[in-house]
């Protein structure tokens, strides 16, 4: 399988919106080290320290600054670029910042994405769109099991329910334009991937744990949780993503199984608490304490939620392979070392790495 989706990629025309930002920038690296020609339009980063800045990846592939609700501009790039691969990343992706923002939210993460589907459709050379949401489109009952495709979307915060609209968006688009069911007309297969809690280096976000975790231990100071006790399912950066490359690799050989939704989560004994994250992260940085916040003002954030992955297992052999240690330890390993070495050797390091890790998985 590694060797097939290696192949797929090389020498395609990848357009990545989002390319600036944590899983943007991680997914770029990925797709240049597969050998293809990489396209990004997003936002400029927001930080030095981002892995966008630090790789240099706006030397290594064409990188275009503009908001992803810039329908013209968006039109412009992928008609001139033409790629025929696209990945949909560019979002307003935090929860919080939904609450201060919700308009802006709304707009970015809905119309963005109906601005992205309907560029693509008329476009005569894309022919894969991957629209990137997250686990957080469902109406969350507090189930102890995990979330199927087909069960029902919502959205308690607008960052949710903005994603929940997007996949409405992008289902509606699919059945009247872009339907499975006349592949041989249009040509071209879209689909949605959902994952939540991803955590890896060069994420500077405000608001998340580990990137709050690595401005305090920097900084000598205490780190400050704001929901200790609560339990999410934690996953590494790349998991997901070799899920998406292996998505995109098989869209075209049957368009009615892979041009729908699909979750991509991780390792059940992964969802542990905040502070039993933050208790291995310290211990594996060598120093730190953390605190429980006293603010008594916290948006509502929500409860526990996982995904059923059965489908990607049956249909694409993905599944998550990596234990809670393991993920520390490349979550350390990069901010351990982006100060004395090549960013972009540490990404591509990890990549090495984890794709090892999965040889060896698929092959006991």
């Amino acid at each position: 399988m590694i060797d097939e989706v290696y192949k797929y990629f090389a020498g395609k025309r990848v357009l990545v919106t989002g390319h600036t930002g944590f899983k943007g920038s991680w997914l770029s690296i990925w797709l240049l080290q597969m050998g293809a020609d990489v396209i990004g339009f997003a936002r400029a980063p927001k930080t030095l320290n981002d892995n966008f800045v630090l790789a240099a990846l706006d030397k290594k592939m064409l990188s275009v600054i503009g908001d992803i609700r810039n329908a013209e501009l968006l039109r412009k790039i992928i008609n001139d670029e033409k790629p025929e691969i696209v990945f949909h990343l560019a979002a307003q992706p935090l929860v919080l910042e939904s609450y201060a923002n919700p308009i802006e939210t709304f707009e970015t993460n809905i119309m963005g994405t109906a601005y992205l589907v309907q560029a693509c459709s008329d476009s005569s050379h894309v022919k894969d769109i991957i629209v990137i949401t997250t686990d957080k489109v469902y109406e969350n009952k507090s189930w102890d099991y995990g979330y199927r495709e087909i069960d029902r979307l919502g959205g308690y915060d607008p960052y949710s329910s903005s994603k929940a609209a997007a996949e409405l968006v992008v289902a509606s688009l699919r059945n009247s334009f872009l339907n499975p069911r006349d592949f041989s007309i249009h040509g071209k297969s879209l689909a949605t991937v959902r994952a939540g809690n991803v955590v890896g280096g060069g994420d500077w976000s405000e608001n998340r744990i580990i990137p709050d975790c690595i401005r305090a231990l920097e900084n000598n100071k205490s780190i400050q949780l704001r929901n200790p006790y609560s339990t999410r399912p934690w996953q590494f950066v790349l998991e997901p993503l070799w899920g998406y490359l292996i998505l995109a690799s098989k869209m075209h050989s049957d368009p009615e199984i892979f041009a729908s939704a699909w979750n991509f989560g991780p390792r059940y004994i992964n969802a542990i608490p905040v502070i039993t994250l933050v208790d291995k992260l310290v211990q594996k940085y060598g120093n730190g304490t953390w605190h429980e916040s006293t603010s008594s003002s916290r948006p509502h954030e929500a409860s526990f939620l996982s995904l059923d992955i059965a489908k990607a297992e049956k249909y694409l052999q993905w599944r998550p392979i990596l234990t809670c240690d393991k993920m520390i330890d490349f979550v350390v390993d990069w901010y351990k070392s982006y100060k004395n070495e090549s960013v972009y050797e540490i990404c591509t390091r990890q990549i090495e790495s984890f794709m090892e890790i999965w040889k060896s998985r698929q092959e006991n």
